[in-house]
């Protein structure tokens, strides 16, 4: 003991502490600041060399041996559809479905579906000209417009597998992928909703905000140009560009469903049908249908090694991620065996919040602190799920859900899509910038939290709604001090 603190802990705290100082303060990539954390929480919390680095590299090994070629296959279908056209294609397609003056909510709804598979800043790159041509020819806010698009984009790229941040916190939490799935879609819905309804009110609150960004005739011929080039440019079907997304959400749903009735009726592991849609239905043979779809629906006239290009250029976009997650492992193996997350677990069962807001915490103030969402949820994941598997009770589910959620806090200066979305919407104000940006992330985080506390409070053994005092005030005090601004245009 030092301090009245267990070592193990002691150990956890200094290498939290050099983890967040090497991130905020050094040019120390966040893939080496976790593997020094997870060596200092190690060596500090009472385990030899030898432990540490075993524990070091079953933790980084053990977490993507589950999930690492989910992520690669993910990657590998987001390239497809990017490269195809698939995302402007079902823009479009939404658009005309919903109609006239209902644009934000096409947009936000593309956004829901294309982040599931395509990098955040891509997508948003991509569908940003949708959003143009619709504001001159809708004569729609492109303010409202373009924070919809971003909305729906940022939140699923936040909470839904396979995009490789929750497929990391999901093996981080050993939970199942199809159920992240399933639950992230689910729970997804109601923060872009949330930031639907902020764009819609931003227009009328500052119908002028972006007056002098774009005028009349750059949008017009924004808009000309818009439509000149994808004329030029065959787009594939709605129902080949939705495909390859929803084959593999089917085929995880169909794999769920069979897996729950077969818990109580025991003979159907032995139905041919049962092990079929098993082996289909787990996320790695699923996603391995669906780049294969993608490939020979979305581009039939590409050369073998221009397809290869597009394959490969996904795989070293998520290099990166790959090493972060696991190295998050890492730092959660060496907090199971040092048993500083089971010293944890013994605190926090004594204090007067849920033991679910620990993921929810942990993950909104590395988000703060950092930017990366992706960062920010792994080492929520990483700290929290050794300290929780010993608390009884604990919904594992939706921990993840909340380690998830907490990574969309207050997206600002050092998060890459705060700059991408202000940017390409020619915003420079820094005032303006946060209340188009900063702003809708932290509602979306605080009506996503807020619905993790709630569900906890049904399918936990630990849930209180004095819980929900956090994402609302927050919320509360944010809005109330947007209403009291008076921008200029």
């Amino acid at each position: 003991m030092f301090l009245g603190l267990p070592i193990p802990v002691i150990g956890l705290l200094i290498a939290v502490f050099v983890l967040v100082i090497l991130v905020l303060r050094t040019r120390v990539h966040a893939f080496i600041a976790m593997l020094i954390a997870a060596a200092i929480a190690g060596l500090i919390g009472g385990m030899s060399v030898n432990d540490t680095l075993g524990a070091i590299s079953k933790g980084f090994g053990g977490t993507l041996g589950g999930i690492g070629i989910v992520i690669g296959l993910g990657v590998m279908m987001g390239s497809v559809l990017e490269a195809s056209g698939a995302a402007e294609k079902m823009a479009y397609s939404f658009i005309k479905f919903l109609g006239k003056k209902k644009e934000e909510w096409a947009l936000a709804l593309t956004g829901y579906v294309v982040s599931i598979p395509i990098f955040v800043d891509s997508a948003f790159v991509i569908l940003y000209p949708v959003a143009k041509a619709l504001a001159k020819n809708g004569k729609r806010s492109l303010l409202t417009l373009g924070v919809a698009l971003a909305g729906g984009l940022v939140v699923t790229h936040h909470t839904v597998p396979p995009t490789p941040g929750p497929l990391g916190v999901a093996g981080l939490f050993n939970v199942d992928i199809g159920a992240m799935l399933l639950v992230g879609m689910s729970f997804a819905a109601f923060p872009v909703i949330g930031m639907v309804m902020y764009a819609k009110w931003l227009d009328k609150k500052y119908p002028d905000f972006n007056q002098q960004v774009f005028s009349d005739e750059e949008l017009k011929q924004k808009y000309d140009d818009y439509i000149e080039s994808r004329e030029k440019k065959a787009l594939p079907s709605l129902t080949l560009s939705l495909m390859p997304i929803v084959l593999p959400i089917t085929l995880i749903f169909i794999k769920a469903i069979l897996d729950l009735i077969a818990k109580s009726n025991p003979d159907l592991n032995s139905s041919v049908v049962y092990q079929f849609f098993v082996f289909i239905g787990h996320p790695m043979i699923a996603l391995a249908i669906s780049v294969l779809i993608a490939v020979y629906t979305l581009l039939p006239h590409s050369s073998k090694n221009d397809t290869a290009n597009y394959l490969e250029e996904g795989v070293k976009s998520a290099g990166i991620i790959l090493l972060v997650t696991g190295a998050g492992g890492a730092l959660g193996m060496v907090l199971r065996e040092s048993g500083a997350g089971d010293a944890l677990a013994k605190e926090i069962a004594q204090l007067p919040i849920s033991p679910i807001l620990i993921p929810f915490i942990v993950s909104t103030l590395v988000r703060f602190i950092q930017g990366s969402g992706t960062v920010a949820m792994i080492t929520a994941a990483s700290i929290s799920a050794p300290i929780l598997s010993q608390i009884p009770g604990v919904n594992m589910l939706l921990a993840a859900q909340a380690a998830t959620m907490g990574s969309l806090f207050f997206g600002y200066f050092n998060d890459s899509l705060f700059w991408v979305v202000n940017r390409m919407m020619g915003i420079n104000d820094v005032k303006k910038q946060m209340i188009v940006w900063s702003i809708p992330t932290t509602i979306a985080w605080a009506i996503g939290g807020s619905l993790v506390i709630l569900a906890n409070l049904v399918w936990g053994n630990d849930g209180s709604i004095t819980d929900l005092i956090l994402p609302l005030g927050v919320l509360g005090g944010i809005m109330l001090y947007v209403k009291t601004q008076k921008l200029k245009s």
